[in-house]
């Protein structure tokens, strides 16, 4: 399995404490506040609830979506509805992409967001991070259509993962994923700080989308995380606000690094930067309770997310000041 954020008990036992703050996964840390499910969410099995779709829809500006258990779950899956091709995969960017194409008897190779106009022209799959994960790179709506016409001509697919999106929607080519051979990811997690809900959106054309859904089985998601998931689309002020709580938080960080001397990129959800000792700083922060994502390979370096309250980035601060000045 591929390491990832999050294991905070793996922090706990390791260092001790139980005042840890994660910084480590780049979900949104004030989530959306979820009310207790209805007695039959429980009861029922979780049939799709057209419903959650229609508000998924509007929300994403998607013709039609498939709910899947998180993200994850589509991009374990959609290597098995191909037979072996030419793979190319945006590089540094979440590692489960190319793990999982790999595994499939594909031809994998990685690329960087700068050869990617190459990698068009002799790949059968090109998969795109829009905003990367970890360095926010992005790649404009135009120019991924283009890519997707020219993919598509050959038989070919372009997947953008967009589960960082929901901070810069401008970005979104999710209203054209009912072309053949484009693949638009969506995430609930992230944006509206509901990982555990283990809920995503695939957003494509329906032949596509069937022959997913029969791949994953009945019942993928749960009628709780349905009916949280319908909430949380629906409302439109809590996302506005949300919204620019973000940006506002996002500006806040990037002021923060660089008073420490780091010079980051990212988007509003989480910062990234090449650290020349990324272990130490890791380690330092760990120190002082802080748990931060360490980049070993592709993205060497660390990355940030952000601060849930005043009192947290007062303790970020001081340990950066720490490091600084060690």
């Amino acid at each position: 399995m591929l390491e990832h954020g999050g294991k905070l008990r793996e922090a706990r036992l390791r260092y001790g404490g139980d005042d840890w703050i994660d910084l480590s996964t780049g979900v949104n840390p004030v989530g959306y506040p979820v009310a207790p499910p209805a007695p039959e969410a429980w009861h029922r099995l979780p049939e799709p609830d057209p419903a959650l779709l229609r508000a998924a829809c509007d929300y994403y500006g998607a013709p039609r979506l498939l709910p899947v258990a998180g993200t994850q779950a589509a991009i374990q899956a959609l290597p098995r509805l191909r037979a072996p091709a030419r793979v190319s995969v945006s590089a540094p960017s979440y590692a489960e992409h190319s793990h999982h194409w790999a595994r499939h008897g594909h031809v994998m190779r990685a690329v960087t967001y700068g050869e990617l106009d190459d990698a068009v022209r002799d790949s059968d799959v090109v998969v795109v991070v829009n905003p990367n994960n970890p360095t926010g790179a992005t790649v404009a709506p135009e120019r991924l259509l283009a890519w997707h016409a020219e993919l598509a001509a050959r038989g070919g697919w372009l997947i953008v993962d967009q589960a960082f999106g929901d901070t810069d929607r401008a970005l979104s080519v999710a209203a054209h994923a009912d072309q053949p051979g484009l693949v638009v990811l969506h995430s609930i997690g992230k944006f509206f700080g509901l990982a555990g809900l283990r809920l995503g959106f695939v957003a494509a054309e329906s032949s596509l989308l069937a022959a997913l859904d029969d791949l994953l089985g009945p019942w993928a998601v749960s009628g709780p995380a349905q009916q949280a998931a319908l909430a949380a689309l629906r409302d439109q002020e809590w996302q506005q606000a949300t919204a620019l709580r973000l940006h506002r938080d996002g500006e806040r960080m990037r002021a923060l690094l660089r008073e420490h001397d780091i010079r980051a990129s990212g988007s509003p959800l989480f910062h990234w930067w090449a650290q020349e000792q990324p272990e130490a700083f890791h380690e330092h922060m760990a120190r002082h309770a802080i748990w931060v994502r360490l980049l070993r390979d592709a993205g060497r370096g660390i990355r940030l997310g952000l601060p849930a309250v005043d009192a947290e980035w007062a303790r970020l601060e001081h340990a950066l000041r720490q490091w600084t000045h060690r």
